[in-house]
């Protein structure tokens, strides 16, 4: 946990300090403003429960094609807490629910702002109390809630800041409904983000398996998948793109961690 000293009362928990006309003050230890940024806390999920259920249509292709052995998976996430804790990251972990086989997976239950933690809304029911479990980990952990998404179904991985002040926002209409997306985008407009909600087959999950910042002005986008106007879009930013190969985003290859300092962790 981080020095309490450099932390004040603006860092303490709330359930929602977001300011309903924006110009919300970000905080001054807990937050991240890029997914590029040097990393130096993780939220990560308790590993004990995992069971892989069928949440989108390629879940439901590996379960039925190449079923996941479990005792592999919870070895491969005993590496990603190595590979965190080698890169001097402060790891942290949700409170365990034994009811909650795929809490694993933090992205989905909430992510991080500038302004503190936002709340998602799961789109499976045997999901849905993830989002409980988050709120109880950002209490016992002093971190503050900007808000929680009401309007619909949304989950983190389609909140995607491409760089400070700047984010993408995916729907593909199962995981993330269109109505929960305009609620975010309306949100961050009024703290003065510039916000684009893109659309796209529900196939991928989420955004963040076609679209990946990796270092600053530079991004892994599967090119072939990717709306067009997103990738004119990050192009007129000077964004340099890594196309990646429609076969390797099925195997998660835009899924990864970037540390900062022109590090990343990836799939092997």
């Amino acid at each position: 946990m981080p020095d309490t000293t450099t932390m004040t009362n603006q860092d303490s928990f709330s359930l929602g300090r977001r300011s309903s006309d924006g110009g919300t003050a970000t905080l001054n230890y807990w937050g991240a403003n890029s997914e590029y940024g040097v990393l130096r806390d993780v939220l990560l999920g308790p590993v004990a429960n995992l069971k892989h259920l069928s949440t989108s249509s390629l879940s439901r292709k590996y379960l039925r094609e190449a079923p996941c052995d479990i005792e592999i998976a919870k070895q491969q996430h005993a590496e990603l807490v190595d590979a965190y804790h080698h890169y001097g990251v402060n790891v942290h972990f949700q409170l365990e629910d034994p009811n909650l086989p795929m809490q694993i997976y933090t992205r989905d239950s909430s992510f991080m702002t500038p302004y503190g933690a936002v709340i998602t809304n799961m789109a499976n029911w045997w999901r849905r109390g993830e989002n409980y479990a988050a709120i109880r980990s950002y209490q016992e952990k002093g971190i503050p809630i900007y808000d929680m998404i009401t309007a619909g179904h949304f989950e983190g991985g389609d909140f995607n800041v491409i760089e400070p002040g700047c984010v993408l926002i995916g729907c593909g209409g199962e995981r993330t409904r269109d109505e929960a997306a305009q609620q975010v985008k309306g949100w961050f407009d009024s703290e003065g983000w510039e916000t684009k909600v893109t659309y796209f087959d529900p196939y991928y999950v989420h955004i963040d398996l076609m679209v990946v910042m990796i270092a600053e002005k530079l991004a892994a986008v599967c090119i072939d998948c990717t709306p067009p106007d997103v990738v004119q879009w990050l192009r007129d930013k000077s964004i340099e793109i890594i196309d990646v190969p429609f076969p390797d985003t099925i195997t998660l290859g835009c899924n990864v961690m970037s540390m900062g300092n022109d590090r990343v962790i990836v799939p092997k």
